[in-house]
């Protein structure tokens, strides 16, 4: 990136990922790069830090969608969405620096991981997916009202949107509640559309009587079926790791 200029500012934005396109929108036409990227939520103000607020700009991040896509390829977005749902810090930097390298390398910029940028992006990217995979079998929905069904969860990265578009597409005639209780938000979808929201004053029924009933027979079976002298604890925490237990049903 020996073309481009850093420049001595703080870019700050709302945290969404069209947020995050319109700065890289910024960057690339003026061929500048900050010196940090904050969300204006998590920014602690510092009187020695000169800040620039990118307002959101959904023509300009549309634009920048279709460049990354067109230019770098589909692998390139998929990358850069899932590791944009990363809560690494600095994830915004080494985003930006691969998106910006990547117009003018193309395809390329993915296998250059020699460059640190381009290997902390694989990085983040393999941590989030993995961790979204992990959760597709994991998840636990119960039924609190007639065919609505709720499931908590408490995952590292914030991957609450491709984890709803997943069990959209397994239970598509279901409403369904999926919680994440790290972020206090909640994916809501009634059979027809889907809404993520600040799940803060968000109340959530009791589970149905029924769903006792099931909830009980399921332990029963869980602990009736277990074999002591089989039981491998270790086994079980590198497939289920124990931060997750406080989720299902099974474990107390």
């Amino acid at each position: 990136m020996s073309n481009w200029k850093f420049i001595n500012k703080t870019y700050l934005y709302d945290g969404t990922l069209d947020g995050f396109f319109t700065i890289v929108f910024h960057c690339y036409s003026t061929k500048t790069l900050p010196q940090k990227i904050y969300t204006q939520k998590n920014y602690m103000i510092n009187f020695l830090e000169q800040t620039l607020t990118i307002h959101t700009d959904i023509e300009k991040a549309k634009r920048v969608f279709i460049g990354i896509e067109k230019n770098i390829g589909y692998t390139t977005l998929y990358h850069t969405y899932y590791a944009f749902l990363s809560e690494e810090k600095n994830k915004e930097m080494y985003l930006l620096k691969y998106l910006c390298d990547g117009f003018s390398m193309g395809p390329k910029i993915n296998h250059r991981l020699t460059l640190s940028y381009v290997l902390h992006v694989m990085n983040m990217k393999k941590r989030v997916f993995g961790e979204c995979h992990r959760l597709k079998g994991l998840v636990r929905f119960q039924e609190v009202q007639q065919n609505l069904y709720y499931a908590s969860i408490h995952p590292d990265n914030c991957i609450i949107e491709p984890l709803g578009h997943h069990f959209i597409n397994r239970f598509p005639t279901q409403n369904f509640i999926l919680h994440d209780k790290n972020r206090n938000i909640c994916f809501l979808f009634n059979q027809n559309d889907y809404q993520i929201v600040d799940s803060t004053h968000l109340k959530i029924p009791d589970i149905s009587e029924e769903e006792q009933k099931y909830q009980e027979l399921w332990k029963l079976f869980f602990h009736t079926i277990a074999i002591p002298e089989r039981k491998n604890t270790k086994c079980q925490k590198q497939y289920m790791p124990k931060k997750y237990w406080k989720d299902l049903i099974e474990h107390p």
